[in-house]
C-alpha cells in the first residue's frame, strides 16, 4: 500500500520570508566577510607584521575547520581519488594561503576600500583565465564588464593615491595578486567541487592554509605569537569566527534558500560597507572619487553576473 504524502506547498508569504531571510544571510554574510580589513588595520596600530596576525587568525579558525571537514566526512562522505589531496593542498597554498598573504601585505598601504574592489574584480580574472587555459570565449558583455569594473578601480585608486602617495601602487599590486591567486583557485577547483562538494572543499584547503600560515609564522619569528598586547588576540579571534568562518556558512544557507544567483548578486554590498566601516571606525576619508569608482565596479560586477546566471 503506497504511502500519502503530507508535504504542503509553500504559501506566497512563507515563500517571500524564506527569500527575505536568505537575502538577510547573504547580506550579513558579505558585511562580515567586508569587516576582515577594518580588523587588520585596526590590528596594525599596535605595530603586528602582517605574517604575526595571519597566523593568529589561521590559528584560531583551524579547529572550526577540522570540525567542519569532520562533520562533512562522516555525513556525507566521498571517494576520494588519487591525487586528490595533493589537488586540494595545492589548491589550498594558492587559493587560501597566498590570496590571504598577499592581501594582509596590501592593506599595510591601501585604505580597506580600494582593497574590496581590487578584490571584486577575481570574476573579470577568472574569465581571462577561463579563455586562455579553458578556451571559453570573452564575449561583448564581459568586455563591458570588464571595462567598467577596471575603471571603477581607477577612480578607487586615484582617491588612495590623493591621500596617501608612493605605497598605493605596491599595495594594489599585492592586493590584485592576492585577487588572481583567488581566481586560480575558483578556475582550478571546478572538478573537485562537484565531486567533493564546496563545504568539504572549502574546510580541507583552509586547513592546509592554515597550517602554512602558522608554519611561515613559526619559522620567521615564533616568539611574536606568544608576544602580543590582549586587544590582538581578541581582533584575532573575532578575525577567525566573524570574518572568516561565520560567513562561509551564512552564504552556503543563503545559497540554499535563495539560490547561487540572488546571493552573489546581494554580495555587492560588500563595497559599500567596507567604505562605511572604513569611515565609521578608521576614520578613512570618503571621497566623490571613491564613491563613484565603487559604484562603477559594481556596474561591472552586475552586467558580468548578468550573463553568468542567465
Amino acid at each position: 500500500m503506497g504511502s500519502i504524502s503530507l508535504a504542503v506547498a509553500d504559501t506566497p508569504a512563507d515563500a517571500r520570508r524564506r527569500f527575505l531571510v536568505g537575502l538577510g544571510l547573504a547580506a550579513a554574510g558579505a558585511m562580515l566577510v567586508s569587516g576582515k580589513a577594518i580588523i587588520v588595520k585596526l590590528a596594525y596600530r599596535y605595530n603586528i607584521d602582517p605574517v604575526t596576525f595571519l597566523a593568529l587568525r589561521m590559528a584560531m579558525a583551524l579547529p572550526f575547520f577540522v570540525l567542519v571537514a569532520w562533520y562533512v566526512g562522516v555525513r556525507r562522505p566521498v571517494r576520494w581519488l588519487p591525487g586528490d589531496r595533493w589537488r586540494v593542498a595545492a589548491i589550498g597554498l594558492c587559493g587560501y594561503y597566498l590570496a590571504s598573504f598577499l592581501d594582509f601585505l596590501g592593506l599595510q598601504y591601501v585604505t580597506v576600500g580600494l582593497e574590496r574592489v581590487i578584490l571584486y574584480l577575481s570574476p573579470t580574472i577568472v574569465v581571462f583565465l577561463s579563455a586562455v587555459l579553458l578556451r571559453r570565449r570573452i564575449e561583448a558583455r564581459d568586455w563591458i564588464a570588464m571595462a567598467l569594473a577596471y575603471t571603477g578601480v581607477v577612480f578607487v585608486f586615484w582617491h588612495d593615491v590623493s591621500l596617501t602617495g608612493a605605497n598605493v601602487t605596491l599595495g594594489a599590486l599585492l592586493v590584485f595578486g592576492s585577487a588572481s591567486s583567488y581566481a586560480v583557485y575558483l578556475v582550478a577547483s571546478g572538478e573537485l567541487v562537484k565531486r567533493l562538494g564546496a563545504l568539504r572543499l572549502t574546510s580541507y584547503a583552509s586547513m592546509v592554509a592554515s597550517v602554512a600560515c602558522i608554519g611561515q609564522a613559526l619559522v620567521l619569528d615564533a616568539g611574536a605569537l606568544l608576544s602580543q598586547p590582549s586587544a590582538v588576540y581578541w581582533m584575532s579571534l573575532l578575525n577567525a569566527v566573524l570574518c572568516t568562518v561565520a560567513p562561509v556558512f551564512l552564504i552556503m544557507i543563503a545559497v540554499e534558500r535563495i539560490g547561487s544567483a540572488a546571493a552573489s548578486q546581494t554580495g555587492m554590498i560588500g563595497p559599500a560597507a567596507t567604505i562605511a566601516m572604513g569611515a565609521l571606525f578608521l576614520d578613512e576619508p570618503v571621497s566623490a572619487a571613491q564613491l563613484l569608482g565603487t559604484a562603477i565596479v559594481i556596474a561591472g560586477m552586475l552586467v558580468l553576473g548578468s550573463r553568468k546566471f542567465n
